[in-house]
């Protein structure tokens, strides 16, 4: 750390984690937003996972480093899907706190220090807030297998959540490594965290339209998915015993 950089520092209070697939036009604006966001805020740093990128949006993160300090990229040296991306950027976040983006843009980094200040006034068991898109941008057949899809998952899994398919999140990262890790799994994080003991709330956030390129998912691909996911979390979850712990004071 230099004098010339004050908001760096060894240990940054919040980690903002970014997965990315072909997102070369989307990463600039998007890191401008979160420094816009975050900085003089809090220390904070941005951690972005290059999922093998067929485009140039490596060369593009890489430039970027040179004039934003809390920009950090990790690569994956094979393509390993979302949940995976996610995964190694918390691994590889120094934060005790992360916040989760789309690397798209639909997600609107302005809402972190909403999520932030609800963690604030929460009950201490909340481990988990996820952004709640109540006005979404998507074309409607996106909305309504959404909207069937959460219909579905909340009855079976008794989540209380109406929309984990958002990717603004802000959850502690010790409890995010305790998860079970499958593929996916980003899409059941409130079910997740209630098997572990713990709660989560619903914060309602901004959703935008994507002004560039193009979706890496289609309704028919997520349904079949899904439903294996939803067996196996469900499993998961009758399976699960969570059981307090003390320990015996020395006599």
């Amino acid at each position: 750390m230099t004098a010339e950089d004050p908001h760096l520092l060894s240990t940054p209070e919040l980690s903002v984690v970014v997965p990315v697939f072909n997102e070369r036009d989307n990463v600039a604006p998007l890191v401008g937003e979160i420094v816009a966001a975050l900085r003089g805020k809090l220390p904070f740093e941005i951690v972005y996972v290059d999922d093998q990128s067929k485009d140039d949006t490596l060369a593009v993160l890489t430039g970027l480093m040179a004039g934003t300090p809390e920009l950090r990229v990790v690569q994956h040296v094979k393509q390993s899907g979302q949940s995976t991306a996610v995964r190694n950027g918390v691994k590889a976040a120094r934060g005790a706190w992360i916040a989760t983006l789309d690397g798209d843009g639909q997600n609107d980094p302005a809402d972190i220090p909403k999520l932030l200040e609800a963690r604030e006034t929460a009950d201490s068991a909340i481990k988990l807030f996820a952004g709640w898109r109540v006005n979404r941008k998507d074309t409607g057949s996106k909305r309504w297998a959404s909207k069937i899809a959460n219909a579905i998952r909340s009855r079976l899994l008794r989540d209380e959540t109406p929309d984990t398919g958002c990717g603004i999140k802000l959850f502690e990262r010790a409890l995010f490594l305790d998860l079970p890790y499958f593929d996916h799994m980003h899409r059941y994080l409130p079910a997740l965290v209630k098997r572990a003991g713990w709660q989560s709330v619903s914060v309602p956030v901004n959703h935008r339209e994507r002004s560039t390129g193009v979706s890496k998912y289609n309704n028919l691909g997520r349904a079949w998915v899904g439903l294996a996911d939803l067996r196996g979390v469900g499993w998961l979850i009758k399976r699960s015993k969570v059981t307090a712990t003390r320990e015996v004071a020395r006599p």
